[in-house]
């Protein structure tokens, strides 16, 4: 019978995939707190794209998971409530970096910024990049994607 007491330790990797796995399966759940309490106290969130235009101000997707980012989710899930996320391809390294393809889509149901409520449906690509410390915590969160094909698909065509 073999020792359980000489079990493999889980490596910096595996922890950063497992975590990376948990915020998706909190997101599709819809659970922004959960999808906060994988992530330090500290973390920092850029969505590259996101720019929010208002009457004397503009809002970009940049800044700490738990302010701007619990706000993005929230008003998301809100906007789209059945949203969802496929996760496509997911590579992880050693020193914790995470990089996942993932395709989020989902139904209209109110306005969400400048963007009218459509009630059209859309699938988006998404490129997420990932850092997760040593703890197993996410601290860095960076994502990407085609905010003129999303645009499209939701019906707001730009007039400028």
């Amino acid at each position: 019978m073999p020792d359980s007491s000489k079990r493999r330790a889980v490596t910096h990797a595996e922890r950063a995939h497992r975590a990376v796995l948990y915020f998706f399966d909190a997101y599709q759940r819809h659970d922004v707190e959960a999808m906060g309490d994988v992530c330090t106290d500290n973390a920092n969130f850029r969505y590259v794209p996101a720019e929010v235009m208002r009457k004397q101000r503009v809002v970009r997707g940049n800044g700490k998971v738990r302010g701007i980012g619990k706000t993005w989710w929230s008003s998301l899930i809100d906007a789209f409530p059945d949203l969802s996320n496929e996760l496509n391809w997911i590579g992880t390294d050693d020193a914790g970096n995470v990089a996942v393809e993932v395709a989020i889509s989902g139904t209209q149901a109110k306005a969400f910024g400048t963007i009218a409520d459509s009630g059209k449906h859309y699938r988006l690509d998404h490129l997420f990049l990932f850092h997760v410390n040593r703890e197993g915590l996410i601290d860095d969160i960076v994502a990407y994607w085609d905010t003129a094909n999303w645009y499209r698909q939701l019906g707001r065509l730009e007039c400028d």
